[in-house]
């Protein structure tokens, strides 16, 4: 499954080209399958990394497709500094494997070193030419983060042991909460509900903390209760959940087992 982002859309006839971001796909695409595949959720390149290859699928066993890739910033601009994608095109044939390269160039020295930078990577899928007239071609583009984690923040084994997710805070404001991320990670939650494998508080919606900020969770105070549960995604693409216990406005973390 897809980690969840915005869904967009784009019509260009003849060929129907869809953004689609993530766990959530719009209704018109449930049905839809994306012929080249991603191997992954999430990218992660740190600074020892001077590249990193994602491994690419064309799932369609008769025909050839073409496979674009680039990046952008977290404002959704096109970039090309300080990462680039080679090749930035290629042709993947019927059933085959590939490789798409993430590089680092020399610029990405001037981003802060004391926390991650977040970026997307997005691939989008080019059918061939239909020798059918008037026939729309759908074309499927997959978007996901691209972290980069700086050398001096590189977890160790013991704090990859230690989720840093756990540090995170919960302080009242009004009847909502508001996250507080000390790490220098960002921490993406993606549900919330008052008691383990309950249901989705009503209100809530999936967010994105930067490192060594806050930002107000969807959901009052009174659906979530005194014991929240909420859902955070790993670097792997799991889902583990992480236990609060709450105390007049504040609410720590007291155990991620699931």
């Amino acid at each position: 499954m897809l980690q969840s982002n915005k869904t967009n859309k784009k019509i260009h006839h003849p060929i129907a080209i869809f953004w689609v971001g993530a766990a959530l796909i719009s209704a018109t695409l449930s049905s839809a399958q994306a012929a080249v595949a991603l191997d992954r959720t999430r990218a992660i390149m740190t600074g020892e990394d001077k590249s990193i290859s994602l491994n690419i699928s064309n799932e369609n066993k008769q025909l050839p497709y073409l496979a674009q890739g680039w990046i952008e910033n977290a404002q959704g601009e096109k970039i090309t500094e300080p990462f680039t994608v080679l090749p930035p095109v290629q042709r993947v044939e019927p059933g085959a494997k590939s490789q798409v390269k993430i590089q680092a160039l020399p610029s990405v020295a001037s981003l802060p070193q004391d926390r991650e930078s977040v970026y997307y990577f997005n691939l989008r899928e080019i059918p061939p030419k239909s020798d059918k007239p008037n026939t729309l071609q759908l074309a499927l583009q997959t978007r996901i983060k691209l972290f980069y984690r700086p050398k001096a923040i590189i977890p160790t084994r013991q704090q990859m042991d230690n989720p840093w997710q756990e540090k995170i805070t919960l302080t009242r404001q009004g009847d909502q909460y508001s996250v507080e991320n000390p790490t220098p990670y960002f921490v993406t939650l993606v549900d919330a509900a008052s008691v383990k494998d309950g249901k989705t508080v009503a209100g809530f919606e999936p967010l994105m903390v930067a490192p060594k900020s806050s930002l107000l969770m969807g959901g009052s105070t009174k659906a979530l209760g005194s014991k929240p549960v909420l859902t955070y995604i790993n670097d792997y693409g799991g889902r583990p959940t992480l236990m609060f216990t709450c105390q007049d406005n504040r609410c720590h973390v007291v155990s991620d087992k699931q």
